[in-house]
């Protein structure tokens, strides 16, 4: 079997191109004051697909290996793996000095229970172990696989640098359920976390972890390479008010505003003391996902019905703007202009929006009426310009629609619920996945049909699953479009979620930071300028 290269073609993703209003700068160079698109609302990245837990994540905590800016698994904390003549056997060294924040050694069997829990919620990771037949720590060092079958995509699946990172706890807190948060944030990573300074809806608070050993080989490219703390303090300050944090950031109160409102750009763009740069160059993708084990959307023939209404481009407009330099589409399922996209299905997302034909699909589908809750995330701009979107959708579709305003941090809690929706369930909620998540079926979370053990939206197909297993089998690049064209055609069929276009979002920070790297909003190696 060929190695596949599971990101090829990705590099043509790269675009070209808190509480208190008043804050105190610091006079010390050595803290960074952040502003995070949401609060971060919930800690562990094993249990929630949030974006501001996953960036949290990689301040806080470190991967086996990790993806240089071609998207190639790179070692991490490994020294370096050896692989059996069959590819059945894998075994990874780690790397010497590497030491938790609370001062043990990182240990193969920490590693062991960490990627157990992990393989519990990640699709990679499901994918990767269903391969497995034993993963061992023969020693404090070395950590083992032995696979039934080959996996040439290991190194990469203990790379992904999204959603469910593979991140390494120590043991005790990897023995936690996957779906349970764990109760403290201990990781390796360059930053620790200080639980004691957080003020939820306000702060959070990382220090220079001062053990912490970064790679002694290589240079930074995207989350590969040596990670190098500069600053002794990172707060993270959540600023609901885009016209707040704005302000905060030409006064030079706050360092780095993670994603500025689309039309306050121009005004940043203006500013001599401030940068507006695209970081997270693979984009972002709209999503309406569905509650499947629910009625009305319990039934596929609606959900497939209610694609035929779904306009990317208004949902677009909401959200960007006209500009057709930052915004990308019609998107299917996988990422516009990655190795994955295809045309298969799209028609019902690219033909002509005719609400009085989807009333009668709807209607020939069986819906009667049955209440719809949204859960709208109001403090995240996208996600509310596309929530408002669709809720004006569904009234002029004649639903039964119940819109739930609140903030991110209660949305992704409340996503978790799974009861009926008078105990507190829910129908629909908006959602931004970056360009990386859904690039391929091995990272993309919503277009698993494996009901409960999912994502929130818990479609449970078969054939969805079987489909995605072929792939992970593909002998070659070819092999792998043909299937994710089928996937992609199977997901619209049975309306796993709605798409609801592609945009590229900026960044913007003060000019005196340098060393910010590209791909996610990254903390190693940026400093400030003397």
């Amino acid at each position: 079997m060929k190695r596949r290269t599971l990101l090829q073609g990705a590099g043509a993703l790269i675009a070209g191109a808190v509480a208190r209003p008043a804050l105190v700068r610091a006079a010390s160079a050595t803290t960074l004051r952040f502003v995070p698109y949401a609060d971060l609302a919930l800690l562990d990245p094993i249990i929630t697909t949030n974006y501001v837990t996953r960036t949290h994540a990689l301040m806080v905590y470190d991967t086996l290996y990790s993806l240089d800016a071609a998207y190639r698994a790179q070692p991490q904390m490994v020294a370096g793996h050896d692989v059996s003549s069959d590819g059945l056997t894998w075994r990874l060294a780690l790397r010497d000095g590497l030491r938790f924040h609370h001062g043990t050694p990182v240990l193969a069997r920490d590693v062991v229970a960490s990627l157990k829990r992990w393989s519990q919620r990640d699709a990679f990771g499901s994918a990767l172990f269903a391969t497995v037949d034993e993963l061992s720590a023969p020693s404090d060092t070395l950590v083992q696989f032995r696979l039934k079958r080959p996996f040439p995509l290991l190194p990469d699946a203990l790379a992904k640098p999204t959603s469910y990172l593979p991140v390494i706890m120590p043991e005790r807190l990897s023995t936690t359920p996957a779906t349970q948060a764990v109760s403290e944030i201990v990781g390796s990573g360059p930053y620790r976390y200080v639980a004691s300074e957080r003020v939820p809806g306000s702060l959070n608070v990382y220090r220079k972890f001062e053990d912490y050993r970064p790679r002694p080989d290589g240079s930074a490219s995207f989350t590969a390479g040596p990670r190098i703390a500069y600053f002794d303090r990172v707060e993270w300050r959540t600023i609901p008010d885009g016209a707040t944090a704005a302000g905060a950031l030409r006064s030079g109160e706050i360092d780095w505003w993670e994603q500025p409102l689309v039309d306050l750009v121009p005004d940043l763009l203006r500013q001599k003391d401030v940068r507006v740069e695209l970081v997270e160059s693979a984009g972002l993708i709209g999503q309406i996902r569905l509650n499947h084990t629910l009625p009305p959307f319990d039934n596929p023939k609606i959900c497939h019905a209610l694609l035929s209404a779904v306009d990317q481009t208004e949902m677009m407009d909401a959200v960007a703007g006209s500009d057709p330099a930052i915004r990308r589409g019609p998107v299917g399922i996988f990422t516009a202009g990655g190795p994955m996209a295809s045309e298969a299905g799209m028609g019902v997302l690219t033909g002509k929006r005719d609400l009085d034909a989807t009333k009668k699909a709807l209607a020939a589908a069986g819906y009667n009426g049955e209440k719809v809750v949204l859960l709208a995330g109001t403090d995240v701009p996208r996600i509310n310009a596309v929530c408002e979107v669709m809720a004006d959708l569904c009234r002029k579709l004649g639903m039964n629609l119940d819109v739930v305003a609140t903030d991110w941090g209660t949305v992704n809690q409340r996503i978790l619920n799974a009861k009926p929706l008078d105990q507190g369930g829910w129908s629909m909620f908006g959602i931004f996945s970056g360009g990386l998540d859904m690039i391929s079926p091995a990272y993309h979370l919503a277009v698993r049909g494996n009901g409960r053990a999912g994502v929130p939206s818990w479609l449970t197909d078969a054939p969805l699953e079987e489909l995605r297993s072929a792939w992970f089998a593909a002998p070659d690049l070819d092999g792998q479009k043909a299937l994710a064209a089928k996937i992609q055609a199977r997901a619209l069929e049975v309306g796993a979620y709605l798409p609801c276009g592609q945009y590229f979002q900026p960044t913007a920070y003060r000019r005196d930071l340098e060393g910010m790297l590209t791909g996610l909003p990254l903390f190693w190696n940026l400093r400030r300028s003397a």
